[in-house]
C-alpha cells in the first residue's frame, strides 16, 4: 500500500489517508456568515477524497476578520451555515475541522483579490490590535496595543469559537497561530515588543498561544483532536525561529495538542522566501522527530509521488495541498490511482471511475 493511503488515528478519530486540504480564505463571507458559495466550494471538495478538510481562517471576533469577507464564528447565528457544511463532510467520508483565527494588526484590509492596504473609515474599516503598536507596513493600519484585559477577552474569545466550532459539528479544531496573524504577532520579536508577562523572552512570548491551547482544549472534547498551525520561520534574521518552534511544540504536545500543521513566514513583508516544491517539509521534519509531536506540511506539495514519498520517508504524517485542491478538487482520487491503490469514489460519480473503484 502506498504510504499516503495510510489510515491516521487522532484521539478518537481516524482519518482515511493522509491527505488534507488546508484552510484557504474564500473572502466571500457577510457579517461572517458561511453562505452558498462555501457551501459549494467545501462540498465540492469533500467528495473528492481527502481525509482532513480545514474551513478556512474563521474569525474569533468581528475585528479579528482579515476583511469583511472572512468566515466568523463569533455569533451563535454563525453556526448554521457552518454546521451545513461539516454535516455533509461528515456524510461524504470527510472529516471537517474549522480554523479558529484573529488577524490581529493584518485585519482590516481588502478583500484577497483587492488591494492589501488599511480599509478607511467610508470603506467599514475598524480598529485593529496586536501586542504592540506596530503596523505590519506603511499600508496597513496601526494597531492600539491589548492591554491584560484584552489579552484575557482574545482567550475568552477562542473558547467561546470552539464551543461554537463543536456545536456546528466539527470534529477537529485548529488554532491559528501563524502567517503574521495575532497569536504569531506575540511569538515574534519583530511584532511584539512588550516588557510585561507577555513579551521579552521565548516564555513570555509564548505564554498567549500556551493561555489559548490550554483554555480551548479545556473546552474541546477529549476525544477530539486539537490542531495548532505555526510558522516555523519568519524568514527574517532575528525573528521567530525553527529552533523556537520546536521548543513551542514540545510544550504544546503536553497541553493537548495532536498534530502540528506546519507553515512558514508571514510576519513581515520583506522576508526572502526561498519557496519552491515542498519547501517547507523540512521543517514539519524537524517538529516531528524533536518534539515527538504528529505533524502536518504543506507549501507546493503537487504529485501523488510527492506526497508520498513525504510520508514514507517520515517527514510528516499527513501532507496538505492548498492550490492543486482548488485546480481539482478530486486530487485525492486522481492520486489513488497513479499509485495503484482503489479509492472509495462518490456513487454517483462511479461511472467515471477507474476499473475497480468502490462506491461510497
Amino acid at each position: 500500500m502506498a504510504h499516503l493511503f495510510e489510515p491516521l488515528k487522532l484521539r478518537d478519530i481516524v482519518l482515511s489517508n493522509r491527505i488534507g486540504i488546508p484552510p484557504m480564505c474564500q473572502y466571500s463571507a457577510r457579517d461572517g456568515m458561511a453562505d452558498d458559495w462555501h457551501f459549494v466550494h467545501y462540498g465540492s471538495r469533500a467528495v473528492g477524497g481527502a481525509a482532513l478538510m480545514i474551513v478556512e481562517a474563521t474569525a474569533i471576533t468581528p475585528e479579528g476578520r482579515i476583511s469583511q469577507g472572512d468566515l466568523g464564528i463569533w455569533d451563535d447565528k454563525q453556526i448554521a451555515p457552518l454546521a451545513r457544511i461539516a454535516r455533509f463532510a461528515k456524510e461524504q467520508g470527510c472529516v471537517a475541522a474549522i480554523q479558529l483565527a484573529h488577524a490581529g494588526r493584518k485585519a482590516s484590509v481588502g478583500l484577497g483579490w483587492q488591494a492589501q492596504a488599511a480599509l478607511k473609515d467610508s470603506e467599514g474599516g475598524w480598529t485593529v490590535v496586536a501586542p504592540s503598536p506596530l503596523s505590519f507596513s506603511a499600508d496597513y493600519a496601526h494597531p492600539r496595543e491589548l492591554d491584560e484585559a484584552g489579552i484575557r477577552n482574545v482567550v475568552a474569545q477562542f473558547v467561546a469559537g470552539a464551543r461554537r466550532a463543536r456545536e456546528a459539528g466539527f470534529q477537529i479544531a485548529e488554532i491559528h497561530a501563524a502567517h503574521g496573524y495575532l497569536l504569531h504577532q506575540f511569538l515574534s520579536p519583530l511584532s511584539n515588543h512588550r516588557v510585561d508577562t507577555y513579551g521579552g523572552g521565548f516564555e513570555n512570548r509564548t505564554r498567549l498561544v500556551r493561555e489559548v491551547v490550554s483554555a480551548v482544549r479545556a473546552e474541546w472534547p477529549e476525544r477530539l483532536p486539537l490542531l495548532i498551525r505555526l510558522s516555523a520561520t519568519d524568514w527574517v534574521e532575528g525573528g521567530w525561529s525553527t529552533d523556537e518552534t520546536v521548543e513551542l511544540c514540545r510544550m504544546l504536545k503536553g497541553l493537548g495538542i495532536d498534530l502540528v500543521d506546519v507553515s512558514s513566514a508571514g510576519m513581515v513583508p520583506v522576508a526572502k522566501i526561498p519557496a519552491g516544491p515542498g519547501f517547507q517539509t523540512e521543517f514539519a521534519a524537524r517538529v516531528r522527530h524533536e518534539a515527538d509531536i504528529p505533524t502536518a506540511a504543506v507549501g507546493l506539495i503537487t504529485s501523488a509521488a510527492q506526497a508520498d514519498h513525504i510520508i514514507r520517508t517520515g517527514q510528516a504524517d499527513m501532507v496538505l495541498l492548498g492550490r492543486e485542491i482548488l485546480r481539482n478538487p478530486y486530487w485525492p482520487l486522481v492520486a489513488a490511482q497513479e499509485l495503484g491503490q482503489t479509492a472509495a469514489w462518490p456513487k454517483q460519480y462511479l461511472r467515471a471511475a477507474p476499473s475497480g473503484s468502490t462506491g461510497r
